[in-house]
């Protein structure tokens, strides 16, 4: 190991650089909620529209796989060209991560708010753990997972006991976010299966231009369209492809240098950040209710459950 390499990881490894660019991290997914609701009132991109939905999608990743690529390339100090072995695992972890998922989260936020999503997208770490467990059998199914995964799934339980209390929901909104959800736990084991024979910051730039260009295609063939006709549309789109391509490359990074579980637990601040941003950025903060409030600390304890180390106090 050179000694480049060696202060990046006594770097990355710190505690305070480590939290610090978590939170970095969590808090730039969690702005995707509020900065897409803000996207479609902006272009004028109707809920029922669901093409114009998918084109904007597609802009975004396809964006954001070439400033990964971009970054990852210069980070690394050499340009990441996937061979055609790579391609295989390319296009099915594309179609999965990015078209599959981020077609039905973009479906799903257009049918209901932000603060309903952040807390539904944030069961994901449950999928991811279940589907690891059961599908890919990367870890064993301990009896602190079952009940972090029950408080968990009782959030969502909760958020939708009173679905009148927040005025933007809907049964098929919500539905479409747990689709995408797991779509996401799907692609994480396959991501780390993928990785232990490929760059994972390559992986993860170059799925998103594939992934983003196929649902820039598809949505182009079913009339969708799109006007940048202002300043702060532009700005949009181009702070949704950062967020992705700064947030991946960030998180790529940490989970080289350090414990998966070390940076995983941070994972659980990412539906607060997109609760809290989404009630003040899009005037939602009518969904500041016992119920959504309750099922946002479920959420998080059962994120929190399942990620405790057995060594930790």
């Amino acid at each position: 190991m050179t000694s480049n390499n060696i202060s990046k990881q006594n770097i990355l490894q710190k505690p305070p650089v480590l939290m610090l660019l978590a939170l970095m991290c969590c808090l730039l997914w969690g702005s995707a909620f509020p900065f897409i609701k803000i996207g479609y009132s902006l272009l004028s991109i109707d809920s029922s529209d669901t093409a114009s939905q998918i084109l904007f999608a597609g802009i975004r990743f396809f964006s954001a796989g070439i400033l990964t690529i971009i970054a990852g390339s210069i980070l690394q100090k050499k340009p990441l060209i996937p061979s055609a072995v790579s391609w295989r695992k390319i296009i099915p972890l594309g179609m999965v991560q990015t078209v599959a998922q981020y077609v039905f989260f973009y479906i799903g936020l257009a049918r209901t708010d932000g603060t309903r999503a952040s807390i539904i997208n944030g069961t994901n770490v449950f999928f991811a753990l279940l589907i690891s467990c059961f599908v890919f059998k990367y870890e064993k199914f301990t009896r602190q997972k079952l009940i972090g995964c029950i408080v968990g799934f009782v959030g969502i339980v909760v958020i939708n006991i009173s679905g009148k209390s927040m005025s933007g929901g809907s049964v098929s909104g919500d539905m479409c976010i747990i689709i995408s959800v797991i779509a996401y736990a799907l692609s994480s084991s396959m991501i780390k299966h993928y990785s232990k024979s490929e760059n994972p910051v390559m992986l993860s730039g170059w799925q998103f231009a594939f992934g983003g260009a196929v649902m820039t295609a598809a949505a182009l063939l079913l009339g969708g369209s799109i006007k940048f006709d202002s300043v702060k549309s532009l700005a949009v789109i181009t702070e949704l492809a950062l967020v992705s391509a700064g947030a991946y490359t960030l998180w790529g990074l940490l989970l080289k240098y350090n414990d998966v579980s070390k940076v995983a637990i941070f994972g659980c601040l990412t539906p607060i950040f997109g609760f809290i941003m989404s009630a003040l950025m899009l005037d939602e903060i009518s969904a500041l209710s016992w119920q959504s409030l309750s099922a946002l600390a479920l959420v998080c304890l059962g994120i929190l459950t399942v990620n405790r180390m057995e060594n930790n106090k």
